[in-house]
């Protein structure tokens, strides 16, 4: 079972959420994977505290012009969708950050004067944790604006068929990104705060669970801010609150200083024990739909 987990804002404790389900199952007789699919600012590993043996750089095939062979005819850049490449008078010009990897001025050259070169866009990192993690995550180059690639390779990393639950921690918001990390989801488990800023992210991100046509649960986290909006919006739209953690100020102090949920309350265990026992019925009522 794939289980994301996913936030339309940022800060809400997304990850805090994602580890300790991850930590509970490994405890019991689950294999358990964990992919940290938020590359741009990847922070599971502060919880998971994974040995990580395990690396490989994620690169993209992007055009090079061998200038004595072209003719400068702009075929390739006609063929570009992106504004990767540029003719400009007798010079064809290359921008990597916009170019998408897809092939086609290599494929319209008439003079054969592209070749593709491998450009680096981030790494992949992995190992094992204390508690038998198989743990990953992706790290985007600094000002790399191209996150979906290594997110994509980071989830064909390893080959997870035997792995009972693998836990995707998306990154935040409804963008390319985040829609990578949903793909092929058993279910979504959406995070969200009881705050106006909270309401109007998870709409986004609900209603993109329901483009992508993944069932989806609620966890409302620092419970007891703000107002009764996002309840409302739950029995609304059929959206299920399935755990409710309260704002305390011990919680806050121990994620910032590196601590898991369950080393601040151990019994937690039992209560992210309930969560995926609530969680299996929905996913497996979707996938017989």
């Amino acid at each position: 079972m794939i289980i994301a987990v996913a936030s339309g804002k940022g800060g809400t404790g997304k990850t805090t959420v994602a580890t300790t389900l991850a930590q509970t199952l490994a405890k019991t007789r689950f294999s358990v994977a964990f992919l940290d699919c938020d590359v741009e600012a990847p922070n599971a590993q502060i919880f998971i505290k994974a040995n990580l043996d395990q690396r490989k750089n994620v690169e993209m095939l992007i055009p090079q012009v061998d200038t004595d062979l072209c003719s400068s005819g702009g075929e390739c850049a006609e063929a570009c969708q992106f504004n990767a490449i540029v003719v400009l008078g007798k010079q064809t010009l290359v921008f990597p950050e916009l170019c998408h990897g897809c092939g086609s001025c290599a494929l319209v050259c008439p003079d054969n004067a592209i070749t593709e070169v491998p450009r680096t866009l981030g790494i992949l990192e992995g190992g094992l944790s204390p508690e038998g993690i198989n743990f990953g995550h992706g790290i985007l180059n600094v000002g790399e604006p191209m996150a979906v690639p290594v997110i994509t390779q980071l989830k064909k990393w390893h080959d997870y068929q035997d792995t009972d639950v693998v836990i995707v921690d998306s990154s935040p918001g409804a963008s390319c990104p985040v829609v990578e990390s949903l793909r092929g989801a058993d279910f979504v488990l959406l995070v969200t705060e009881p705050t106006p800023f909270g309401l109007h992210d998870l709409r986004q991100a609900y209603g993109l669970t329901q483009e992508l046509d993944i069932p989806a649960g609620l966890i409302i986290n620092r419970d007891g801010i703000g107002n009764a909006d996002v309840d409302a919006y739950c029995e609304q739209v059929g959206l299920p609150v399935l755990l409710r953690i309260p704002l305390e100020r011990v919680i806050g102090e121990g994620i910032a200083q590196g601590k898991s949920l369950l080393d601040i309350h151990p019994e937690y265990e039992a209560i992210f024990r309930t969560l995926y026992e609530q969680i299996m019925p929905l996913a497996a009522k979707e996938a017989v739909r």
